[in-house]
Order: structure tokens, then C-alpha cells, then sequence
């Protein structure tokens, strides 16, 4: 079983990849972690392409993944891949209180820490606003 799940920041991706994948017990793996370089000691760091490019060809050679991101442009390989794409598109007054209720869980420890500051939730409402008018339809596009 091959599942891409794909939506804005805040959506859901990472909860029902998470779900699905101890329901079937396939791996889940969060597209974030291949984009930035979370070994960086700056918030915003990305991963060298042929890096993230390996990392993804590597996941793509199991058996079962489940794949969850927002990211869409450097997929192409994942989406023929998958047997399920699900999009998860939510209305705005949802996406925004999720993002800014897990940047409080971030920053009092209750939820792992990506070191965003007041300033990087500012610009990930901001951005996730831009990328469900401007992106969502090319997603759905494609």
C-alpha cells in the first residue's frame, strides 16, 4: 500500500498519515524532514536537492510508505508510485487555529520543537494562506 497525503500546513497530514500508518502498520514518513535540514542549528535551513532527491528515491523503493507533505513540484515519481493521493484542502479559520495551537504545543515542550519563532508563524500563516489560493488549484491539477 502506497499513500501520498498532501495539504496546506495545518490541514491534518501529519495526524492521519500518523493514524493510517499504525492501522496498517506501513511506514510514514513526513516530507519535511527530507526538505529541511533539521541538523541545522537555523530554523529554515533546506536540504541539498540531490540529498532530499536520494532520501525520497530510497522511500520510494519499499514496498508500503505513506508519504505527507505540502510539497508537490519535485513529486512527480511519488504521485505515479501511489496507489492512494489523498488532498486534504480545510476551510481557513480551521488551518489557522491548528498552526498556531501546535506552535504554543512546540514552544512549551508538549510537541517536538522545528525552533520556529513568533516571527516563522507569522510567515507560515501568511505562506499557508498564499499556498491554498495559488498552489491548492495546481495541486488539483495535477
Amino acid at each position: 500500500m502506497r499513500i501520498h497525503i498532501i495539504g496546506g500546513s495545518g490541514t491534518g497530514k501529519t495526524y492521519l498519515a500518523k493514524r493510517l500508518s499504525a492501522k496498517f502498520n506501513i511506514p510514514h514518513f513526513d516530507l519535511d524532514d527530507l526538505f529541511w535540514d533539521n541538523t541545522s542549528s537555523q530554523y529554515g535551513v533546506k536540504m541539498p536537492v540531490e540529498k532530499r532527491t536520494n532520501m525520497l528515491n530510497d522511500i520510494l523503493r519499499k514496498r508500503d510508505w505513506i508519504i505527507e507533505g505540502i510539497y508537490y513540484d519535485w513529486l512527480d515519481e511519488s504521485f505515479k508510485e501511489a496507489d492512494t493521493i489523498i488532498l486534504l484542502d480545510i476551510p481557513k479559520s480551521v488551518y489557522q487555529f491548528r498552526i498556531i495551537h501546535r506552535f504554543f504545543k512546540r514552544k512549551i515542550g508538549v510537541e517536538r520543537s522545528k525552533k520556529e519563532t513568533f516571527t516563522s508563524l507569522v510567515n507560515l500563516l501568511k505562506w499557508t494562506d498564499k499556498f491554498q489560493s495559488r498552489n491548492l488549484p495546481q495541486i488539483y491539477t495535477k
